[in-house]
């Protein structure tokens, strides 16, 4: 074929299929829509004249127009198909929909582009498209913008003008990521090359880049179209064996729309590519067909339908237009009318609302800000309150832990040992009856344990620390653990020379303790240190491990490990704490407490 323009778009339905679903309440398109797209026009055409249109809202009797003039673009019917599309247009524009208009108007451009022996202008058609696509931003109308000037300049035969456009088609439509569309562009630039610069070798290329496209989307319309172009190329080439293979396989498709205008042109190259090859049979046989095909269509008539519809289109929308200015007249002198009869009284109210509108305003933002402000001592009170019962909690649990520990230290110096007292006393009246050497084990094991208990009720006072001190707690701690666990921990401390006070003492050690455990549990380390360093004016502790690690976020977000318990104590000693962890990397935990 020498133009694909007038077949490479799909059909328009679908861009309205949305629409039917959602707005269409007197009417169901859903059946019409189905018949389309399977290229079923007639079918669609018997549906659609069986709705009753008196009875439909205008936005739905644009709907019927619109689906009217698809059925018949299909069957060729190129004045009915004209006709009814505008009148669908009318009546969106009616309705403000804005979208559907450029539809419309995409599918004008459509119809006029099968219109060869008349020249039609199309520019105002483009110049709405472009508005429309300028304001907002529609792919698909900028997309039928661009080939539409393609067209045109294949008209004019400026082949390269015609191929600048296709190749902004094929860019808009691959940042779109429309890959049908981009093999539409493809195979237009193979045309250009074929029939306008001359080039069939290179039209060849783009026709066989374009081709598995197609076939991916099942379009054997345009696989049949392709293939002709293909034979066309070869036929340029003189090469009529390979353009008649093309051409038969174009003829073999069974196609859906357009059906005697294409049928028509593959008669002609047909009997052309036979004459080429002097096979004079063939070449009589599709000549012939082709007179047959060309008698049974009337491109003329279609035109002169189409230019007489346009002319009264255009006739209607003048005198339509016209009236609306005389009416728009009217209304304007009334409204003038009616504002100097009003103008002193709305600027008396105007000046007298302005007045009252900033006192209001004023009073209004003078309440909001004491809101406001009231809003937020109430927060600020509300914060003390609950840090103080924080506080408070935090004051009551470790002295309650020291309680039960004075209990127990005294329940061992009052109870036990006297009890130990008293049995060593008894055990000495047993020396005669015994060995020496018995007596004297026993008796060894005996002060042991009652040493033990004496150490223990000597700390009734001051918790498990209260002799020996914080660093020496924590080296005894670290030994322990060391033995028990499997885990090496080892103590540097720097200016520790001193005691600090037995409760601050207290508290640190229990948090090392915890601290320690949650390695002993968690961590699955083989090392860990404790850095205890006294600056005098703060403490610094710094616990490490070589542990597996953990998500700092996850673990502090779910308060995980006693963490938060950890953090209540060193905020109640007005310290801090920071926690850095990877996994597989270990743990770093720093804290500084003021002294």
């Amino acid at each position: 074929m020498n133009k694909l323009k007038q077949y490479n778009l799909l059909i328009q339905v679908s861009i309205f299929m949305l629409t039917c679903s959602c707005f269409s309440q007197n009417i169901n398109l859903d059946k019409v829509y189905s018949e389309l797209n399977n290229y079923k026009a007639n079918k669609a055409i018997s549906l659609l004249e069986k709705i009753d249109t008196l009875k439909a809202t205008t936005y739905d009797k644009a709907l019927v127009y619109y689906f009217l003039g698809e059925a018949h673009l299909m069957n060729d019917n190129h004045g009915i198909a004209y006709k009814q599309t505008l009148k669908a247009k009318v009546l969106f524009i009616k309705t403000d929909s804005i979208k559907n208009v450029a539809n419309c108007n995409i599918n004008i451009l459509k119809i006029l582009s099968h219109q060869n022996d008349i020249k039609i202008e199309t520019e105002s058609i483009l110049d709405e498209l472009k508005q429309y696509a300028s304001l907002k931003n529609d792919y698909k109308a900028l997309r039928s913008i661009y080939y539409r000037i393609a067209s045109n300049y294949m008209d004019e035969e400026k082949g390269n003008l015609a191929n600048e456009y296709f190749d902004r088609y094929i860019k808009l439509s691959q940042k779109n990521k429309d890959t049908l569309y981009i093999a539409y562009g493809l195979m237009n630039k193979g045309s250009v090359f074929n029939d306008y610069i001359k080039n069939p070798d290179s039209a060849l290329y783009y026709f066989k880049k374009s081709l598995p496209v197609f076939f991916k989307y099942n379009d054997t319309q345009t696989i049949a179209y392709n293939y002709n172009n293909q034979g066309k190329a070869h036929y340029n080439l003189k090469d009529y064996n390979n353009a008649l293979k093309y051409y038969l396989k174009a003829d073999s498709i069974q196609i859906k729309k357009n059906i005697p205008k294409s049928e028509l042109v593959f008669s002609k190259n047909l009997y052309e590519a036979y004459k080429g090859k002097k096979d004079y049979r063939n070449f009589s046989k599709y000549l012939e067909r082709y007179i047959q095909l060309k008698d049974s269509i009337n491109d003329i008539n279609q035109n002169i339908a189409i230019s007489e519809i346009k002319e009264q289109y255009d006739n209607a929308t003048l005198r339509a237009e016209k009236a609306e200015d005389e009416k728009q007249i009217l209304i304007e002198q009334r409204k003038k009318e009616k504002n100097k009869n009003v103008a002193l009284l709305l600027g008396t109210l105007l000046l007298f609302g302005t007045i009252l509108f900033f006192l209001l305003q004023k009073n209004t933002k003078r309440k909001q800000k004491l809101a406001e402000q009231e809003k937020e001592l109430e927060t600020q009170k509300l914060a003390t309150i609950l840090k103080e019962q924080e506080l408070s909690a935090i004051d009551a649990m470790i002295e309650g832990q020291e309680k039960e520990r004075q209990r127990i230290a005294n329940d061992l110096h009052d109870d036990l040992g006297g009890l130990m007292a008293t049995v060593k006393l008894h055990f000495n009246t047993l020396k005669e009856k015994q060995t020496p050497e018995l007596y004297a084990k026993t008796n060894q094991l005996i002060d042991e344990a009652y040493n033990k208990i004496r150490t223990v009720a000597h700390a009734k006072n001051s918790g498990v620390i209260a002799k020996q001190g914080l660093l020496k707690a924590i080296n005894e701690m670290a030994n322990k653990i060391s033995i028990a666990n499997k885990i090496t921990i080892d103590v540097i401390d720097h200016g520790l020379e001193k005691r600090l006070e037995n409760s601050l003492e207290l508290t640190i050690f229990r948090i090392i303790q915890e601290l320690i455990a949650n390695i002993v549990k968690h961590a699955k380390a083989s090392e860990a240190t404790i850095n205890i360093t006294n600056h005098e004016d703060s403490l610094n502790i710094m616990i490490e491990d070589n542990g597996k690690g953990f998500d700092t976020s996850k673990i502090l977000k779910n308060n995980g490990m006693g963490l938060h318990s950890i953090e209540k104590r060193i905020e109640h000693l007005e310290g801090d704490i920071k926690i850095e962890s990877q996994i597989n990397q270990g743990t770093t935990i720093i804290i500084d407490i003021p002294l």
